[in-house]
């Protein structure tokens, strides 16, 4: 049997754009698309990767675009969902699927959902890690203020320049911070922390990787589409920026959905319970 413990790195030209993308598994597995969140790459997904693959899915993990080696673009505008979920569609065509089995983290999750509801006919299942539907996060914090203040950098990552500073500010202490403070203790080595350093230190990965949260303003004002594919929403109860009820309210817009908690998890789910996840993602993708 195949190992697919280190994946096979290239850089893949699509319009406008392009990916690096890890991949592994088998040629001819069905194609399954993972998603990576702020401030991230496409090695979030390391411990998730071989399991997948071994279990005979063909795996793609890219940076997206703004993202370690990935292009970056310097618009704003080429941030907006509907052009970063093209991205996964592109990557999906040029691989020869027409449905893709789509895993998302964070803004990945985002992006998922996004894509759910915009070209269902495109994704096969959603399997969404700690990211709520963009709509729902705007509706819930306007009628909870707590989860409004908890999300407050979505505010503060709207001033230019300023903000790319701070982050690049003191080897980017506040984005190494981030990580430790918010996961739970022991979840990022050293090892893992150099190597985020590495893609946030790439030219341009600051600007494109905040981007995306300036691109928010420009998303389009649609009817919140329900989900009708299978999906799978993992959501670690410890987040502490995005509350648990985000989780429920967006299964609400799901035909066919159920939610996998992990009780003792952060926002940083698939670092912190690995084989949990990895298990919980085969069983939906391959079921």
């Amino acid at each position: 049997m195949a190992s697919w413990s280190d994946p096979e790195l290239s850089l893949v030209p699509l319009p406008g754009v392009t990916l690096h993308v890890a991949a592994a598994g088998p040629a001819d597995g069905s194609l399954t698309i993972l998603l990576h969140g702020f401030p991230e790459a496409w090695f979030a997904w390391r411990h998730q990767i071989g399991p997948l693959a071994a279990a005979g899915l063909r795996v793609l993990a890219p940076d997206l675009r703004g993202y370690n080696r990935s292009d970056k673009p310097r618009e704003i505008a080429a941030y907006h969902l509907d052009r970063v979920a093209d991205d996964v569609l592109a990557l999906a065509d040029r691989h020869g699927a027409q449905r893709v089995r789509l895993v998302g983290h964070d803004w990945g999750g985002i992006v998922g959902w996004w894509l759910a509801a915009r070209s269902p006919e495109r994704i096969d299942r959603l399997a969404i890690l700690n990211a709520p539907h963009p709509d729902v996060l705007a509706a819930y914090a306007r009628r909870h203020p707590v989860q409004a203040l908890r999300v407050v950098y979505f505010a503060l990552f709207q001033v230019p320049v300023l903000p790319e500073a701070a982050l690049r500010a003191a080897d980017f202490l506040a984005l190494r911070q981030a990580l430790h403070l918010t996961s739970r203790p022991g979840t990022f080595a050293d090892e893992d922390i150099a190597r985020y350093r590495e893609a946030w230190a790439q030219p341009g990965a600051l600007e494109g990787m905040l981007n995306w949260y300036r691109a928010m303003r420009l998303k389009d004002r649609r009817e919140l589409a329900p989900i009708p594919v299978p999906t799978l929403i993992l959501w670690g109860r410890k987040d502490p920026a995005l509350s648990p009820h985000l989780a429920t309210a967006c299964l609400e817009l799901c035909k066919q959905g159920r939610i996998a908690w992990l009780p003792e998890a952060t926002h940083w789910l698939h670092h912190e319970e690995p084989e949990t996840v990895a298990a919980e993602l085969t069983a939906f993708l391959t079921g």
